[in-house]
């Protein structure tokens, strides 16, 4: 049995926590095959497993498939991921250089 299912082209349940909200509307987006994704704070809710998941694989594979990506996190341990790095300080833009190293 299935916790979710799609009937009359709706999700049978949205009686979910915010993290599996949030891999379900991850999983639509993902299928609709999109040129370019946002994601906003998505990793904020995941447990530690699917967050490290999202960033170094979820994430590679898009950018694979050729995939415009804007992450916008604070998870700093997965900052080298990126391929650029621009930081909102103090209302200032600005571009990092990336360490590459863990």
């Amino acid at each position: 049995m299935y916790k979710r299912q799609v009937v009359d082209d709706r999700f049978s349940t949205t009686a979910l926590s915010q993290g599996q909200r949030k891999r379900l509307a991850l999983v639509t987006a993902y299928l609709a095959d999109r040129p370019c994704y946002v994601f906003d704070e998505w990793a904020a809710d995941q447990d530690p497993v699917f967050k490290e998941f999202f960033y170094t694989e979820l994430l590679a594979e898009l950018r694979e498939r050729n995939k415009g990506i804007v992450v916008i996190s604070h998870d700093d341990q997965y900052f080298h991921v990126a391929d650029r790095l621009v930081r909102l300080d103090y209302g200032r833009i600005r571009e990092e250089e990336i360490s590459r190293g863990r």
